[in-house]
């Protein structure tokens, strides 16, 4: 059985890396700080039943946890923004320099020119469809009679834009990470 994970070095190794991934997906830089914490919170608690002996088995161990958490975020996110709305509660505001730095480490300047990019090339149609749908979080009925169109079309508009946009996105990650 291989010895425990070595948290401090993990940390020391991924923790940039880790803070892009987060910033990239949640293009928040609250959102990622807070996602890098708990998934270092979670390596901690596990790290005696980690089996990974190499550091690219633990970077990939890691990375396990950190999906995860991306994925309980999104889960929760909704709901709890509501929650914290009706209480009216706020946790403290990071400060300007902080919020700077992460998005400078996260390379958020570059990912909003590619999504700008990216939504660039749909069609007014398609683009206006994404907008009502994700920006704007309008039940696909609004985002039909909006756009005076059938409920149908207006999710397949939605459906292959976001597509559209995962596809282009994606391959600029992929060609970011390749070279």
């Amino acid at each position: 059985m291989a010895a425990p994970v070595d948290t401090a070095e993990l940390f020391a190794d991924h923790r940039d890396g880790l803070l892009r991934y987060f910033a990239r997906r949640t293009a928040d830089a609250e959102a990622a700080l807070d996602l890098v914490a708990e998934t270092f919170a979670q390596a901690v608690r596990a790290r005696r039943r980690c089996r990974a002996a190499t550091r690219e088995d633990r970077a990939a161990w890691l990375y396990g946890i950190a999906r995860n958490q991306l994925a309980a975020y999104h889960r929760r996110g909704y709901a709890e923004q509501r929650a914290v709305g009706k209480l009216g509660l706020e946790r403290p505001p990071l400060t300007e320099a902080v919020l700077r730095e992460v998005e400078q480490r996260a390379g958020l300047g570059d990912v909003r020119i590619q999504l700008a990019d990216a939504l660039g090339s749909l069609t007014a149609e398609t683009r206006a469809a994404v907008a009502l749908r994700v920006v704007d979080e309008l039940p696909y009925a609004e985002v039909a009679s909006r756009l005076g169109i059938e409920e149908p079309a207006a999710r397949a508009r939605v459906s292959r834009g976001l597509s559209r946009l995962a596809d282009l996105l994606d391959r600029s990650l992929l060609e970011e990470v390749v070279s």
